[in-house]
């Protein structure tokens, strides 16, 4: 391009008249905003939100305390200690995992053998109080009981991905 090209161009503002006709040809189209708690976006059934663990359909809960989340999670969000029951099972008896360290990566729901630890759809949840981050076993048990029906449709939807 020549100087005088160049020098035309710094003049007239040349790439402000370009951006300014961007902006004149999207005013007038119709908006795309979604008006979020009124409206809300399409989710996929994939989506990776809260934690929740799980119980048998006779209410016995799912962990067997394998310790392979524990192992698996790659930032050391999750806690467990377990202990042998009278049964001669083995169950969780501490079971914590650190929303605030969490990265939601799905790989303590994918090493799990018995689908006792899952990841929710449910991305509207927040914090006030410190210590809040920590899901206790009973609150993670608790979001399970409660988001149950959820869990198992998106269980039965992602199989039909596979």
């Amino acid at each position: 391009m020549s100087k005088l090209q160049s020098y035309i161009k710094t003049f007239t503002m040349w790439e402000l008249w370009q951006g300014l006709s961007v902006t004149l040809r999207n005013m007038f189209k119709p908006a795309v905003t979604v008006h979020y708690p009124e409206e809300k976006a399409p989710q996929s059934p994939r989506f990776r939100g809260l934690h929740a663990l799980r119980r048998y359909p006779n209410g016995e809960e799912r962990c067997i305390a394998c310790k392979l989340c524990e192992a698996v999670c790659p930032a050391l969000a999750i806690t467990i200690e377990s202990d042998v029951g009278d049964d001669g099972t083995r169950r969780t008896t501490l079971y914590d995992i650190d929303l605030f360290k969490c990265i939601y990566c799905g790989f303590c729901e994918e090493a799990c053998p018995v689908d006792a630890i899952v990841e929710t759809r449910i991305h509207e949840y927040h914090m006030e109080e410190p210590g809040e981050n920590i899901m206790t076993k009973d609150k993670l048990l608790a979001i399970g009981d409660k988001y149950d029906a959820m869990i198992s449709a998106d269980k039965a939807a992602d199989a039909k991905y596979r």
